[in-house]
Parts: structure tokens; sequence; C-alpha cells
């Protein structure tokens, strides 16, 4: 009897019907994402390569990988994750530490693992879907103590400093402050409270932060290039003011889809972190919005599903997912208008990677599917 019940309750999981919303959205995202990458990579890499379609078929490639993989996770019961929360966060330690061991340094920076010349992976990106399934199963555990000052938060952040220690000897920053966003997130939204975090904050996050930014001299540039970007036009604010040039000249309509200017090395790897300032310059503000306007309600049904899953470890996986992708997006968009100081933070669905073809497209593709499919609108 208890077989049967079993085998019912798994086929009604891969019966469940999909979120078309949700689902044409990530389709649309990934198709602009793909074609952008088509107009800002192909001056580079034809000047690199000799081939102007070498970055865009790349792209293509894990993009369809993306979808294979993003159509064979939602087939999986997001319950068996949960089983395996506490593993999550030892395999996060495993591949941060074998970068520091194994990984090659690239700018300053040891982020990647190569597999080949050609082919690297960022163990940092999987360790943040790793966290998000850690996070949901560890906050499902300890439910009853999260309202709670030494029990519910300090004691659930203390899993978070070794995994933020590792990404910042590297250093990767930028995914540190991700992963910090997304599980005080999911711990606010398991019941935490919010004046836990304003108190850490004050006390030790915000002189924490000044004290990364001083004791690394390239930070602190970047904080002095954001606040007057013009006093070093020809240097480090090289490629800010090259982004508001390119999206100033965007206008309301844009100069055209593949007219862009900017691209033509003017913005140095103009398909990577900064793709977004030649989508403002060929498709203009309206192209800008539509494209932000397609993120608002990906994060909209995130959060939907989020509400409506049927259980606590279920909301939580799809409240931080929907998290990853909105950081990592008001992030970006923030970079390259100039409101906030650089860093190094792809813009999902749309960002090609240099260093390494395994990167969010891929990621973020499948598992935004995992969400609508995991954690059903009943």
């Amino acid at each position: 009897m208890g077989k049967k019940r079993k085998e019912k309750s798994f086929s009604s999981f891969l019966n469940n019907p999909i979120d078309f919303t949700l689902l044409i959205t990530i389709m649309l995202l990934l198709s602009i994402g793909l074609i952008m990458v088509l107009s800002a990579s192909s001056p580079s890499a034809l000047a690199e390569s000799g081939n102007s379609y070498s970055y865009f078929s790349k792209q293509l490639i894990f993009a369809i990988l993306g979808i294979i993989a993003m159509l064979f996770i939602s087939k999986i019961d997001y319950r068996f994750y949960q089983k395996f929360y506490k593993h999550a966060w030892v395999i996060s330690l495993i591949l941060l530490a074998l970068v520091l061991i194994a990984g090659k340094t690239v700018n300053g920076a040891k982020r990647w693992i190569y597999v080949t010349e050609t082919l690297s992976f960022q163990p940092s990106e999987l360790v943040k879907l790793l966290m998000i399934i850690f996070y949901a199963g560890i906050l499902v555990k300890n439910r009853d103590e999260l309202d709670k000052y030494g029990k519910g938060f300090i004691k659930n952040m203390c899993f978070l400093a070794p995994i933020i220690g590792l990404l910042l000897l590297q250093p990767h920053f930028s995914a540190s402050i991700v992963i910090i966003g997304i599980c005080s997130i999911m711990m606010i939204m398991a019941g935490c409270k919010f004046w836990h975090f304003i108190v850490t904050g004050g006390l030790v996050g915000i002189p924490g932060l000044i004290f990364l930014i001083i004791k690394e001299p390239y930070r602190l540039q970047r904080v002095i290039t954001f606040l007057d970007p013009w006093k070093d036009a020809e240097g480090k604010g090289w490629q800010v003011i090259q982004s508001l040039y390119a999206i100033g000249s965007g206008s309301l309509f844009g100069v055209g889809l593949g007219e862009s200017k900017q691209k033509f090395l003017y913005i140095p790897e103009p398909h990577n972190d900064f793709i977004f300032s030649i989508l403002g310059e060929e498709l203009g503000f309206i192209g800008c919005a539509l494209v932000l306007i397609l993120f608002a309600i990906f994060i909209w049904r995130g959060v939907l599903i989020a509400m409506r899953a049927p259980d606590m470890f279920g909301s939580l996986v799809a409240i931080g997912i929907t998290a990853l992708v909105a950081i990592q997006v008001i992030i970006n968009v923030a970079v390259v208008t100039s409101s906030m100081p650089a860093t190094g933070m792809p813009l999902p669905f749309f960002s090609y990677r240099r260093n390494g073809a395994i990167h969010t497209t891929m990621w973020n593709g499948s598992f935004a599917e995992y969400i609508e499919s995991k954690c059903k609108i009943r």
C-alpha cells in the first residue's frame, strides 16, 4: 500500500501543469539575451578570432544545454533535495577549497577551474544554488528557533561564515554579496526578525564592508571612480563612462539593433557584464524597459509560487532562486548605469562569460524552470 502511494505521489508530481507565464518569460529573456550577445560580441569576436559568431555560437550551445537541463531537472521532486541539504554545505566548502588549490589565476583572482584550455567552470555559480538548498533545509529544521537572536539568527549565520571566507580568499567579492543577500532574504522569509539584520549589519556588516574596501586598493579605487568617473576618464573611469555614453545615445527607441558604436572596442568586452549598456544603446529606453518588465514578471511569478508552495522547504527554495536572479539583475543594472561601484556581476540570461562556457545562462535558465515545476501553484 505504501509503495502504491509513493508511486502515485511521484506520478502526480510529474504531471503537474507548467506555469506558462514563467516559462514564456524565461524563453523571451533567453532569446533576447542571445540576440544581444550576437550583436554585442561580433566586433570583439571578429578582432580576436576572425569569426563574428564565435561567442554567439558558444552561448547558443549552452543555452540549448540549459533548456535541456531545465526540462530534466523540472521532473525531479524538489523534496529529494531536502534529504541532502547538509551535503550541499559540505560540497560547497569542498568546491571553494578546490578552487584555491587547483584553480587558475586570471586577472589577479583565482575563481575558475579549467577542465580544458577552452572549457572552465566557476564553482561559485554552483555554490549559490547549493546554499539555497542548504539554507532551505536548515531553516526548516530550526523553524521553531528562528525568532531568537542567538539560536535563530547567529546560529544560522555561522554556517555562512566559512563559505564567505573562502570566497573572499579567491577573492570573489560580488559572489559573497549575492550569497549573503540570498541567505538573508531566505532567513527573513523563514521567520528571523528584521531587527536582527539591522543590529548585526550596523555593528559588524557595515564596518566589515568598509574594512574589506580599504584593505584592497582596487576596491577602494572602484569606489573613488564611482564617485567621480570623469576624474580618470581615460583610465579607471573609462568603462563606466563609455557605458553611460551608450545608454545616453540610445534615447527613447535606440539607434537600431546591431548599430551600436560603443561595442566597437570602446566598452571592453561589451558582451559580458556591460551588455545592458549595449541593449540601451541599440534598443533605447523602450528596450531596457521591456527587459526589466520581463525580469519583474519573473520575480513576481517566483514570489507567487513561493507563497503558494505546498511546504516550507519548497517555499524557501523558490524565494531563494528568485532572490538569486533579482539581486544579480539589480546589481548589474546599477553598475552599468553608474548607480553603484563597479563589480563583476553578470546579467542573468544575457551575459557571456569569457572565462568559462558553463555560466549563469545555463544555471539560471535551468533552475528558473525548477522554481515553477517544483513548487507548483495549486
